[in-house]
Order: structure tokens, then C-alpha cells, then sequence
């Protein structure tokens, strides 16, 4: 033990403040008048500190401090063990123990006390992760695989620079060569297809005028846009090619929507002018994503030397992560229209947004995937027809976006008003304001929300199935038909493959989520 030394002090009372030198260790205090003196001990070393206790650390601590802190949770805890030990020897000894891991068919899984028939999974694994891909030309989904890794690891690095460019890669560039590689390019592509992508920016082009240069031909232009959309709509009912233009003629009601549309750009490219012209930066924006379109659809219609692999083809694990990637791909900017379409304070906009959230929220997935692909093609014009696959991704991702716009509006609601004031202060508009201050914060705010409708949407994937298109679990159960396999453990072995894959890539997107939400967390605590 240390020493201690006496010291005189006050009784009944507080000392007073003494300057920082005014005490020295071993020095007597002085005492104030009118006290009575008493004894203290002051120690001059300081003791040493001791370890802590051993039942408090440790392995021991840990299962002492959350397992048998109290008698409820010590009868938790030996319940809980006594499943563990009654639920989970009996799944290792069949899944690892017991398993047939090689072999050549049904014979070698329906051995006397066998597990699971790994020698099944290892003899389909092509088909669960391809489909009826050819197998020639398996290598351009490997190499679709690869160029997709690389941009999402590059895009969720955070200490890789260059995130713009990562981002024009993973969402621009790879989804053209994804496209091209899986299919084989060559399509067959009309020149109307580039001249329609010319009336939209010509439509756009109006609608910017209406905004950017209010003038009377500022006014015309709205107009002639508004009536080539209403030709168009009258295009799809009525097909009777009235007009020799093209190969098989076209109805008056195309032929009007083309020259009202083309009309509407040339006046309003003309008020743009008249007014200074107002705005030029959107307009040329309209015209740049025109002619990406229209460069993106010559690339597509080039041949390239790889043949072509229908839709109907593929399967496995290709179709459903191509379901399931363009669906989180394009919902998330469908729902964020909708969530600001649903605040807007348009009358028109709001009204549509809710009714088309609300009309979607309110039916199944599967009546979405029955209609894009049975009922559809009866309302499309004699002619017209779209991929059975194209038409379940349509679904997939209005269907999602509809979910997606509610997960966002919340993120909108939870932005304090002082944020939008700070941001009009500052002089930004309304786009710059929802690009720079108020999306970011409430994207941030709802990340487990938007995690969560992915993961949702990865595992509804598997209701393709209802429409004829075999993903990964469809492609599993058709399997299941192959008499060369068939055993007692083949389907419970199948369905346990396909659910540890689909378990890896929501988990990972889980972990990646809470990874996210600490990386971001702005906040402080107390």
C-alpha cells in the first residue's frame, strides 16, 4: 500500500476553488478561520489498476452476460440448445454425411441410407445456372458475368475513385453490351424506329418551349405536340395502311402524328430562338439522349458475328438475375418520378402518379405477369408483338416502381421543411434543389426500405415461372421430371440448392445495405 500523508482540512463543508499549483501532493491545506480542523489522507501514488474479474471476460463474460443473465434467459438459452442438438445433426448427417456426392444417375441416390443427391445438382448444374443456353456459347454469359462484377465491385468500393464514369459504365455501356452479347445483336431495325425517336425529341422539344419561351410559338408548338400524341393513339386502333408510305403503307392517323410531331419540334426550336434563346440547355439535352437512342439502335442492327440465341432459350440463374437486375434498375428512377409526381403540385401529375401507385399496389404480381404476357398482345395492332421475356421485364418493373415511389415519398416526407428553404434561399430551382439537397438525404434516410423491396423483388422473380419462363427455380423443378434422376432425395436436395443461391445474394445485398447505412451515417449520439 501507499503512503498516506495527513492534511488539515475544513469540516462541514465544501473548500473553496484553489488555482491549479495551489495544491501539492504531501502539502498541508490551509485552514480557513472559524473551522474546526480535522485529519485527512490524501495518497500521494496512484493505485494500480487491477484486471478485471475473470468470470466478466471472455468466452465465460460473454455467455454469463447474455445467455444465463437471468432465469428466463439461462430457460431460453437450454431450449434453445436442446432444438439445435435435436434439429440440426440429423440435417449435416443427410447433407454432408449421408450425401451422394458423384455419380451417373438415379442408382447411385437411391442407395439404402443415402442423404442428399449432390451427383444431381453436380449433373444439372449447367442447366440451373443457363437454361437450354447453347453450349457453345455458354462463354458470352460468362463473360457477361464478368463485366458485371467488375462494375458493381468497382461501383461499391468506396475507395475506388472515378464513380461517375463507373456509374456511365454499370448503367449506360454494360446493359447495350449485355444486350448484344446474350442475344447476338442483328436485329432487324426499321428506319422508322430512328425517325419515331426524332418525333419524341421533336415532342420534348415543344414541351420545353411551353416552359422556356411562353410566346405564341411557344404556345402553337404545346399544341401540335399534344395533337401528334393523340394521332398516335388513334394509330394503334386503326392500321389500315390509307397512305403508300413505307413497304406496306401506313394509316393517315401515323403519317398525322409524324407531321404534327416534327411540326411541334421546328416551332418550338424556333420560339427557343425568339426568346434568347431560353431554354437551350434542356433542348439540347433532349436532342443528345435523341441521338444516343438512335446511335444505340444502329449498334444494335449491326452484325457482329455472333448468332442468335432466342429468349425462349434461356433459363437457370441467367434469366433470373437478368429479371431481377433490370427490374431494381429501372424501377428506381420510375419510382422516384412517381414519388415527386405524387407531391407535385399539378394537378394532372399528382392525380396520374396516385392512380397508377395505387391501381398497381392493389394487384398481385402475378395478374401483372398474366396480362404483359396473354393479354397484352390481344390490344397490340395486327403485327406488332414484343419478346415474352421484354414483356415480363416491363411488368416486373412498373410493378416494383409502384412500390419503390411509396419507400421514396417517405424518405421525401422525413426531409425537415428548413431544407427545402435553405436550398430556394441559396437560389437553386426546383430540379437542382431535389438533385443536390433533398434526394440525397432522403435516399440516405430510406435505405433499408429500398433494400428491402430488392430483396422482395429477387425472390418474386420466381413467379416467372406462371408465364412459361423457367428461372432458377423453375428451370430446378422441371428437372425434378427427368427419369434418369429420379429419387426420393432429389427434389429436398434441388430445392435446398436453389434456396442456398437465392440466400447468398440476399444476404449479401442485406450485409451490403448495413454496410451502407454505417458508411453514411451522418448523425451523432449521445
Amino acid at each position: 500500500m501507499s503512503a498516506d500523508k495527513p492534511t488539515d482540512a475544513p469540516s462541514g463543508g465544501f473548500d473553496e476553488p484553489k488555482p491549479a499549483d495551489a495544491h501539492v501532493p504531501g502539502e498541508v491545506a490551509a485552514v480557513r478561520p472559524g473551522f474546526a480542523e480535522t485529519m485527512m489522507y490524501v495518497r500521494a501514488e496512484e493505485e494500480p489498476v487491477l484486471p478485471p474479474p475473470r468470470g466478466s471476460i471472455g468466452a465465460v463474460g460473454w455467455a454469463q452476460q447474455n445467455l444465463f443473465s437471468s432465469i428466463g434467459n439461462t430457460i431460453l438459452t437450454l431450449v434453445g440448445v436442446a432444438l439445435i442438438l435435436l434439429i440440426v445433426p440429423p440435417i449435416i448427417e443427410w447433407a454432408f454425411i449421408d450425401a451422394v456426392w458423384t455419380g451417373d444417375s438415379r442408382e447411385d441416390c437411391i442407395v439404402p441410407g443415402a442423404g442428399a443427391c449432390w451427383a444431381f445438382v453436380e449433373a444439372k448444374f449447367g442447366q440451373f445456372i443457363y437454361g437450354r443456353y447453347p453450349l457453345d456459347q455458354r462463354w458470352r454469359v460468362d463473360l457477361t458475368a464478368v463485366l458485371l462484377i467488375i462494375g458493381v465491385v468497382l461501383m461499391a468500393v468506396p475507395r475506388i475513385p472515378y464513380k461517375r464514369e463507373t456509374a456511365i459504365y454499370l448503367f449506360g455501356i454494360f446493359p447495350v453490351v449485355a444486350l448484344l452479347l446474350l442475344t447476338g445483336g442483328n436485329f432487324n431495325i426499321s428506319i422508322w424506329s430512328a425517325v419515331g425517336l426524332v418525333v419524341l425529341g421533336c415532342i420534348a422539344t415543344a414541351v420545353v418551349a411551353a416552359f422556356a419561351a411562353p410566346s405564341v410559338p411557344g404556345y402553337v408548338a404545346p399544341a401540335l405536340a399534344g395533337l401528334a400524341v393523340l394521332a398516335w393513339l388513334i394509330s394503334v386502333f386503326v392500321v389500315t395502311p390509307d397512305v403508300g408510305v413505307g413497304a406496306d403503307g401506313t394509316s393517315l392517323a401515323t403519317l398525322l402524328a409524324f407531321v404534327c410531331g416534327l411540326a411541334g419540334g421546328v416551332v418550338g426550336l424556333v420560339a427557343i430562338a425568339r426568346r434568347g434563346f431560353a431554354g437551350a440547355r434542356s433542348a439540347l439535352g433532349v436532342w443528345s439522349a435523341v441521338g444516343l437512342l438512335c446511335l444505340i439502335l444502329g449498334i444494335f442492327a449491326v452484325d457482329f458475328g455472333l448468332s442468335y440465341v432466342e429468349t425462349p432459350l434461356w433459363g437457370g440463374l441467367l434469366v433470373t438475375l437478368v429479371v431481377a437486375l433490370s427490374g431494381m434498375g429501372a424501377s428506381m428512377p420510375i419510382g422516384i418520378a412517381l414519388a415527386l409526381g405524387r407531391r407535385s403540385r399539378l394537378p394532372i401529375v399528382r392525380f396520374a402518379s396516385i392512380a397508377f401507385i395505387e391501381f398497381v399496389r392493389g394487384v398481385p404480381l402475378i395478374t401483372v405477369l398474366f396480362m404483359a404476357s396473354v393479354m397484352l398482345p390481344l390490344f397490340l395492332p395486327q403485327g406488332v408483338n414484343f419478346d415474352k421475356l421484354l414483356r415480363a421485364l416491363i411488368g416486373v418493373a412498373l410493378f416494383e416502381a409502384a412500390y419503390m415511389a411509396e419507400v421514396i415519398r417517405g424518405g421525401l416526407q422525413a426531409i425537415p421543411t428548413g431544407q427545402y428553404e435553405a436550398a430556394k434561399a441559396v437560389g437553386l430551382k426546383f430540379w437542382q434543389m431535389m438533385r443536390l439537397v433533398i434526394l440525397p438525404q432522403a435516399l440516405k434516410i430510406v435505405i433499408p426500405g429500398i433494400v428491402n423491396s430488392f430483396i422482395s423483388l429477387f425472390k418474386d422473380t420466381s413467379l416467372v415461372l406462371i408465364i412459361g419462363i423457367f428461372d432458377l427455380l423453375g428451370i430446378v423443378q422441371a428437372n425434378f421430371t427427368d427419369a434418369n434422376w429420379a429419387s426420393p432425395s432429389t427434389p429436398a436436395t434441388g430445392y435446398v440448392f436453389a434456396a442456398l443461391i437465392f440466400w447468398i445474394f440476399c444476404f449479401g445485398m442485406s450485409r451490403y445495405s448495413l454496410y451502407t447505412e454505417r458508411r453514411l451515417d451522418t448523425g451523432y449520439r449521445n
